[in-house]
């Protein structure tokens, strides 16, 4: 009887012994798989960061390339309206300028010419050997050239009262010619230069030329 209670708390032990055996084996299978199941998924996240890093700066690199051209046409379009700019205001200062000196030039001139005719009526008016109706003529003729260059400077000046200061008279005999710095002129502007000239310059309507340059 003390035999079989021998064998059966050996077998008893044995049982236990397998069953922690068993509990111990299956603790570290679950172990090392939980430690594979965690490196993995640590792998697979860095996998991930390192795909969409990269992905990422690839997206946003391209969007600065993107913005980096737009600011880049934009520049050459602002520096090609800046220079077209440029180059149509120049072409207008040129064209002003070169109207400006026209009138300019024109003016000296006709009053180079005056100036000429007087100083050769004064030599006639001052030769000893001059007869008093040529002494007379010649003063006739310097009176009528200093009106005529004061009645040309006022119309000079009321023209450009009108709004075109740019504009020279030339005057001919009962011929008279105005060239006014316009595009265009109306039909109540141009009025209002001939009353002009035809008051100041007593010359009859007929007789008066306007030009525009």
């Amino acid at each position: 009887m003390k035999n079989f209670f021998k064998k059966n708390q050996v077998l008893f032990y044995v049982i236990a012994l397998m069953l922690v055996v068993a509990g111990y084996l299956n603790y570290t299978a679950t172990q090392d798989m939980v430690q594979e199941t965690s490196a993995r998924n640590i792998g697979d996240a860095q996998l991930v960061n390192s795909n969409v890093t990269p992905e990422t700066n690839s997206i946003n690199e391209e969007k600065v390339s993107n913005v980096e051209n737009t600011v880049a046409t934009q520049n050459i379009i602002s520096e090609k309206s800046i220079e077209e700019n440029e180059n149509e205001e120049e072409t207008k200062n040129t064209s002003t300028t070169d109207v400006n000196s026209y009138f300019s030039k024109s003016k000296l001139e006709r009053d180079t010419m005056y100036s000429q005719m007087i100083e050769t009526y004064e030599k006639v008016l001052n030769g000893i050997n001059s007869l008093e109706t040529q002494k007379q003529s010649a003063a006739e003729e310097i009176k009528k050239i200093n009106d005529t260059k004061n009645s040309i400077m006022i119309a000079e000046n009321l023209i450009t009262t009108k709004g075109f200061p740019n504009n020279v008279i030339f005057v001919n005999g009962e011929s008279i010619s105005a060239i006014i710095g316009a595009e265009e002129l109306k039909q109540e502007e141009i009025s209002q230069i001939q009353n002009i000239l035809a008051r100041e310059l007593n010359a009859d309507i007929k007789n008066i030329h306007i030009a525009i340059k």
